[in-house]
């Protein structure tokens, strides 16, 4: 079972709709994009856009990234304690981003999202069925 089961197995649809619900308050794919170049981590969110393998995020980097508020909110959502948040968004962020951007370009990522039906959570519940 890989990270992403656990995660909509675990914290179920909760998890996937904060995730959606985050990545819209953080200006979409591009905005968190942006703000993972100004927290110089450019690089690994150019990772997930681009072809090959994703590089790594910490929980404490996200949170530098998105900020504490955000995180208390979708660790509300989920159920769980910030730092579990953290952890979880390292482990969930860099697959979606992935996912969102599949041929490599931010541009279009964030129809991409509006237009799923269901949001995140069925794209997510989508991936582990692949």
């Amino acid at each position: 079972m890989g990270f992403l089961d656990n995660v909509v197995n675990g914290l179920g649809q909760d998890a996937a709709g904060g995730l959606g619900d985050l990545l819209k308050s953080q200006g979409g794919v591009g905005g968190l994009a942006e703000k993972f170049g100004q927290a110089g981590l450019g690089d690994v969110i150019g990772s997930w856009v681009g072809s090959g393998a994703n590089a790594g995020v910490t929980a404490e980097q996200i949170t530098a990234v998105i900020g504490h508020g955000p995180i208390a909110d979708i660790a509300a959502k989920m159920g769980v304690s910030p730092q579990q948040a953290g952890e979880t968004l390292a482990g969930l962020l860099p697959e979606a981003i992935d996912r969102l951007t599949p041929g490599g370009q931010i541009d279009g990522a964030d129809d991409l999202l509006a237009k799923l039906p269901g949001g995140l959570g069925d794209m997510i519940g989508g991936f582990l069925k692949r």
